[in-house]
């Protein structure tokens, strides 16, 4: 996996089949936008199946909130999408879920397996902030499955990035329908636009 820059991983991830061979029923077809130059990323759990049959992050209704969150910040989802980096944990479409409500969540050897996309992804575009969406991107930078009560609405540093964590905007989340916690993502979405300001990326 010696990839000598973005396009390298993006070309190895859209002809990757591992969770295909072994025997995971997905549907191949990596999904992420954005360039080398961004300066903040999205990292989501997994496509959906609009995300995954248009080739778009966060493409459904849940992209629909996540940009109404980031509006608030003073991100424009046109601007976000041409300049900026969106990708997720599991760079495939999972499939439906046993029960056939909602889409499967990916099981933790699908994300080992795409780990080093990620981490590629995250050394080469080399990010200012950091946005995990959802608690399975949410875990990628934060051990120990901290609650998203102690999360959502806090900043923390590593190795120079602002990692700024989001709820799931999914619609069949009731989390983010809830008070305390709507509280919880204005302060985080406050953070978003601060940090964005602070290093230089809003004006």
């Amino acid at each position: 996996m010696g990839w000598i820059d973005l396009p390298a991983v993006q070309a190895e991830m859209d002809g990757c089949r591992i969770c295909l061979d072994k025997g995971y029923e997905i549907t191949p077809r990596a999904v992420y936008s954005g360039a080398s130059s961004a300066s903040m990323m999205v990292v989501g759990q997994a496509p959906g199946i609009t995300e995954a049959e248009v080739g778009r992050p966060f493409n459904a209704g849940s992209g629909s909130r996540l940009f109404g969150w980031l509006l608030e910040a003073g991100i424009e989802e046109n601007w976000f999408r041409s300049t900026q980096y969106m990708t997720s944990v599991t760079k495939c479409y999972p499939g439906r879920s046993a029960g056939g409500s909602g889409d499967r969540v990916p099981s933790k050897k699908e994300q080992t397996y795409c780990r080093p996309y990620l981490e590629a992804e995250i050394r080469f575009v080399d990010p200012l902030i950091v946005l995990p969406v959802g608690r399975l991107a949410i875990n990628q930078f934060f051990s120990g499955n901290p609650p998203l009560t102690e999360i959502i609405g806090s900043k923390t540093e590593r190795d120079g990035r602002a990692i700024i964590p989001l709820p799931h905007p999914s619609g069949a989340s009731r989390w983010h329908q809830i008070d305390e916690n709507r509280a919880r993502i204005a302060r985080a979405v406050e953070l978003v636009g601060d940090e964005a300001r602070k290093r230089g990326i809003l004006v």
